[in-house]
């Protein structure tokens, strides 16, 4: 299988080829999950013209199964529970709520450490493009998207460089607009589509958004 993308900010760039109707708009916002979307998302800011921040939100791993999400939690309380992965398991409430408790401060330590204490972005009336380096189940761009429209946005957009048929298909249920690029009719991992899908470091993450604010 030949990767679709060589790295994440390529795909960032291929990306921001097919969301250039939002170029040049003030009232575009780029919200990152991180950290994996960060560069991805730190592209697609830069050739819009448009404000970058990061959106923290945590995956719920499946005990025994870290890659199987069996829910997803994002900022503001939000907590999206995959009930088919939790049954099929058998996970009981009793460890779903110490994931959801470790994730919770995983969540509240990447929020302290990205911004450095700069405000979030205000996303009032405004078109939020919310970005990941891909979706396989979609369980957390869900949670995501259904932060973000608690903070009254005026149009929640979903873009992703490749994502699985089923993600794609569900997450146009829930935004108001949704782009991925790449639907491969097999699909496993996000990571088999990217020559170097390395870690995004937290480092990295800082830098980037330091980057974008210096720009702005």
């Amino acid at each position: 299988m030949h990767p679709l993308f060589a790295d994440r900010p390529a795909a960032g760039r291929a990306l921001a080829g097919q969301l250039a109707v939002y170029a040049g708009r003030d009232d575009v916002v780029v919200l990152a999950l991180p950290r994996g979307g960060v560069p991805v998302a730190f592209e697609v800011a830069r050739r819009l013209g448009a404000g970058l921040d990061v959106f923290p939100v945590r995956k719920l791993g499946a005990p025994g199964h870290a890659e199987l999400a069996m829910g997803a939690l994002a900022g503001g309380g939000t907590l999206v529970r995959n009930d088919q992965v939790i049954y099929s398991l058998g996970i009981g409430e009793e460890t779903i709520a110490e994931v959801v408790a470790a994730e919770r401060r995983e969540l509240a330590r990447r929020e302290d450490a990205y911004r450095l204490g700069r405000d979030a972005l205000d996303v009032t009336g405004r078109v939020v493009l919310l970005i990941d380096d891909g979706m396989a189940t979609g369980a957390t761009m869900y949670a995501a998207v259904d932060a973000v429209r608690q903070r009254g946005p005026a149009q929640v957009v979903v873009a992703v460089p490749v994502a699985s048929e089923q993600a794609c298909r569900q997450m146009r249920f829930v935004a108001d607009g949704v782009l991925c690029l790449r639907t491969p009719s097999t699909f496993f991992s996000v990571g088999q589509y990217y020559a170097d899908f390395s870690q995004t470091t937290d480092d990295e993450v800082r830098e980037l958004l330091r980057r974008a604010v210096t720009a702005g």
